[in-house]
């Protein structure tokens, strides 16, 4: 069975001093037992990669420009962050979606970037309450997935997915052990129909993963492992949960 994979996506927190002691507290835990990197803000990448690189902890970024180069104002390109050592970069995650209004098409297009510089992109796919109630999750994140394995075609099995439940971010709320791994088994049928790898491709569940809860969410058939927010920037939860995925 190979490892799962837990990462931190520290969003817009963070500071030099505070970024130091972070990563300090999760490297003095020695090693652990899953794969784990944190996605921190683009100004703080220089400083992880020497942080981190005599550690087994990856990072990445939050999000990367569908162009590799040209006149982007306030972009950052896929071979930008290759060449600070990011291993994966965050697409499509709800808050982008929602508050930067990026359509499906649009992440597709970030996914596939990402992967042409050999970063592995961290797709997020979610429904919200909303969409929740009236019926459509399973309509929701089959949609959202299916735009990037239509642009990735034979490519799509490189890829990290992230189901990442709106409701639940930020909020205190966690979908149950159940909900999740109903909506993980989607994805994973989903993905059987159009790569070979989809077993070994990892499905991440995000939304208000907690120390308490991370070790029954993680036991599911279906979930890889979390992509981590608000616990993330605490050394000794985020280590905690790394734990749970053992």
């Amino acid at each position: 069975m190979s490892k799962k994979l837990v990462v931190g996506n520290w969003k817009m927190h963070g500071d030099r001093a505070g970024n130091s002691e972070l990563l300090a507290g999760i490297l003095a835990a020695g090693p652990l037992p899953c794969d784990a990197a944190v996605c921190v803000p683009f100004v703080y990448l220089a400083d992880t990669a020497v942080s981190l690189a005599a550690s087994a902890l990856r990072w990445g970024a939050q999000d990367v420009s569908a162009h590799a180069r040209g006149a982007y104002t306030g972009e950052v390109s896929a071979p930008m962050l290759r060449e600070l050592g990011c291993r994966y970069v965050i697409v499509g995650h709800s808050e982008r979606r929602g508050g930067h209004a990026e359509s499906d098409a649009l992440v597709a297009d970030k996914a596939k970037a990402a992967l042409a510089h050999g970063l592995t992109p961290i797709v997020c796919l979610g429904e919200t309450l909303e969409q929740r109630e009236s019926g459509q999750t399973e309509a929701v994140v089959k949609r959202q997935l299916s735009a990037v394995i239509h642009v990735l075609g034979h490519c799509a099995g490189e890829i990290v997915v992230a189901y990442e439940p709106v409701w639940a971010i930020g909020t205190g709320r966690t979908a149950s052990p159940d909900q999740a791994q109903s909506v993980h088994a989607i994805l994973r049928t989903q993905l059987r129909a159009a790569t070979a790898h989809a077993d070994a491709m990892k499905i991440l569940y995000g939304g208000s993963v907690k120390p308490d809860n991370a070790a029954t969410l993680f036991a599911q058939a279906d979930i890889d492992g979390g992509l981590i927010g608000g616990a993330s920037l605490k050394a000794a939860e985020f280590v905690s949960i790394c734990r749970a995925a053992q």
